[in-house]
């Protein structure tokens, strides 16, 4: 997401750092009014009830929705600075209640899905315009869009360094271009500003052929709410808070603007106004300003897409530190912190939008799609938020009418997007639903695998260790050698550890080192401890990272054995005699343990299920050592039975020797 300054700059509030959060942040809102008000009216015949009814729709779903719900309260749910739902769930964890992590891996699942929609709805939106001046066959303007895409996500690996310069003004110069056209037109027609009444919201409900469906039409106008949180982290929640007041009311004028133009031409149906590509976004615009507003538009989606895809990285980041994901490369293009890039989301989102941009065609049909996972994101969030207002001891008077007004507005939406769920709504909900069954699976998997992990004490093998390392007549393995370790508590290590050392081939080395990381709940922090447990024999260290931060566990772990050194803690030249006197360092080595699944397990089917999709992922995701960034010549992986279940008694009957009689 460019510019990912993390200074001060950007989290105070100045206008360099407005500017920016309109570059990041309003794309995917800002990009709406392109395709709101025609999936309203539709092909229906324009009346002055459906265009009042459906800005007056907007109106409130824009100041309900998104104004109140995600800019002033959402937003105060911030974890050390960072939105987004897994954010979120990071901070109710702390409630103990377990089914909360259901919310949190739909929502997300959800939020990538809708990654996959939002680039092809809008630079398909943006590009149709053309055909107000210059008509063209759908495979061309299909054709138009894949390469745009296609452009855009081969330049991610680049980071958006050169973009991000690009993306402030040009962000500016859309907003603008949106409120300037919407000014000129508002006084086509006054009485448009009566829709600032509720009544004529809920009069849409009748007026409109559809009824009640319609709402799905108007939810569209909010679908970027939920990326807005999710961008907290790189511009600040008072830059977002201030820069929403100006976007806001550009894109009401906007609406308002095109309300007023549509009663003009009450009867008429879009169609007859401006052709197959009958939008009002496009029609009220003079004919010789139209080239120049479909370049711009098109801008305008592409910044909205680049903003949703950094957004996913993050996600699957983030997915990734809560043992939601597995464990795949991240690339960190540039030096500005919190800027990654993920080659397989990157390369499996263009193919998903290219598939979406063929089987749907045009940005029409791709709006029954669109809405659904959003608002399964939303009303996830919705959960969450109300257990982190009671963890904050918000007054209940407080939260429950809160909570109940926005269950209410939700679940409407929900339902008016339901019936779409045949025209591509599924779509979305098979991206999903695999999102889902992935990290579901990850997550039980990594519990299951943690409940059979014997760990035993390391009291209990001091002696035999200190022995071991002394013992000449083994050969030595290594100087030092090093386990990883997941044991929260100092002075415990898994039995698999112990029996590496001591039962495998004894591996004997002069210094043991047991490492062990925890993932925190905020994003940035890079901290160590160092215990010693047996002096110049054994040590363990225990790193703390933010779960934003790279773990790059061999440049960690040499500044941490500089820093031992430096304090005379530890002395690690090697101790053979000729390299000694020469002050020459000991090698290092890393020991992985790579489990498989036992033949010995006795799994229930439910955990023969997912252990064995498990392990099918697992095909798929970074090597351990890639993951904790080893050196492979240093590393040795020992292949490790994971047995789950063992069966305790195989229960042998012993026979007497058979005595040949002659």
């Amino acid at each position: 997401m460019s510019t990912h300054n993390h200074s001060d700059l950007h989290s105070k509030l100045s206008l360099g750092g407005l500017l920016v959060t309109l570059g990041i942040i309003y794309g995917d809102i800002g990009t709406s009014p392109l395709y709101v008000m025609k999936a309203i009216l539709g092909n229906y015949a324009i009346t002055s009830d459906i265009v009042l009814g459906g800005i007056s729709c907007i109106f409130w779903t824009l100041t309900l929705q998104t104004t109140l719900k995600y800019v002033i309260i959402t937003l105060s749910a911030d974890n050390h600075g960072e939105g987004g739902i897994f954010a979120l769930y990071a901070l109710v964890k702390r409630t103990k209640i377990k089914w909360l992590i259901v919310p949190a891996i739909i929502g997300g699942s959800a939020l990538l899905a809708d990654g996959i929609i939002t680039p092809p709805i809008s630079v398909s939106s943006a590009v149709e315009g053309i055909n107000n001046f210059l008509p063209m066959e759908t495979s061309t303007i299909q054709a138009i869009v894949i390469g745009i895409l296609i452009v855009l996500f081969t330049i991610q690996q680049f980071g958006t360094k050169l973009v991000g310069k690009f993306f402030a003004p040009m962000m500016l110069v859309w907003f603008s271009m949106l409120g300037i056209l919407g000014m000129i037109h508002i006084f086509d027609d006054l009485s448009v500003l009566k829709a600032i009444n509720p009544y004529y919201a809920y009069h849409l409900l009748q007026a409109h052929p559809e009824g009640y469906f319609v709402l799905g039409s108007v939810f569209l106008c909010t679908t970027g709410a939920e990326a807005l949180y999710s961008d907290m982290g790189h511009c600040g929640r008072k830059n977002i808070r201030i820069s929403w007041i100006f976007v806001k009311l550009m894109l009401l004028l906007n609406y308002f603007g095109q309300g007023a133009y549509l009663i003009t031409h009450e009867g008429k149906t879009l169609k007859q106004l401006g052709g197959e590509a009958g939008n009002p976004f496009y029609l009220i615009m003079s004919d010789w300003f139209q080239p120049i507003g479909v370049v711009i538009a098109t801008l305008a989606a592409v910044i909205a897409s680049q903003a949703l895809i950094s957004g996913s990285f993050t996600l699957i980041n983030e997915a990734m530190r809560l043992n939601f994901w597995p464990k795949v490369k991240i690339n960190y293009p540039t030096e500005l912190k919190g800027q990654l890039y993920i080659p397989s989301i990157n390369w499996l989102l263009l193919l998903g939008c290219i598939g979406i941009v063929l089987y749907f065609k045009e940005s029409g049909n791709m709006e029954h799609a669109y809405g659904l996972a959003i608002v399964l994101c939303m009303i996830m969030t919705t959960i969450l938020l109300t257990f982190y207002l009671i963890l904050k001891r918000v007054n209940m008077s407080f939260i429950i009418p809160l909570i109940a007004i926005y269950s209410i507005i939700e679940f409407s939406f929900l339902g008016a997007i339901l019936p779409k769920f045949t025209h591509g709504g599924f779509v979305t909900l098979i991206i999903a639903s695999l999102l889902i069954a992935i990290m579901g699976t990850w997550f039980m998997a990594k519990r299951i695998s943690k409940n059979y992990t014997k760990i035993v004490k390391i009291e209990t093998y001091k002696k035999v260790l200190a022995e071991l390392s002394l013992d000449l007549s083994i050969p030595k393995y290594a100087t030092h050698l090093v386990y990883m370790t997941n044991s929260n508590r100092i002075d415990e290590i898994e039995e698999k550890v112990m029996y590496s050392i001591l039962q495998k081939r004894p591996k004997r080395a002069d210094i043991y080192w047991f490492i062990h990381v925890n993932i925190l709940g905020e994003p940035y922090r890079k901290e160590y401890r160092v215990s010693e447990i047996i002096k110049d024999d054994i040590y363990r260290i225990d790193f703390y990272l933010g779960f934003r931060e790279p773990t790059k566990i061999n440049l960690m772990f040499k500044e941490v054995i500089k820093d031992m050194v430096k304090n005379g803690e530890v002395d690690i030249t090697s101790r053979y005699e000729s390299l000694n006197k020469n002050n020459i360092i000991g090698d290092f080595k890393f020991v992985l343990s790579e489990k498989f699944l036992s033949n010995d397990s006795d799994l229930t089917f439910f955990e023969n299920i997912v252990m064995n999709s498990y392990f099918f992922l697992k095909k798929f995701s970074l090597s351990e050592e890639k993951g904790f960034g080893l050196d492979s010549s240093s590393v040795k992986i020992e292949q490790f039975p994971l047995v789950l279940h063992a069966p305790e008694i195989i229960g042998m009957k012993r026979v007497e020797n058979f005595h040949s009689h002659n």
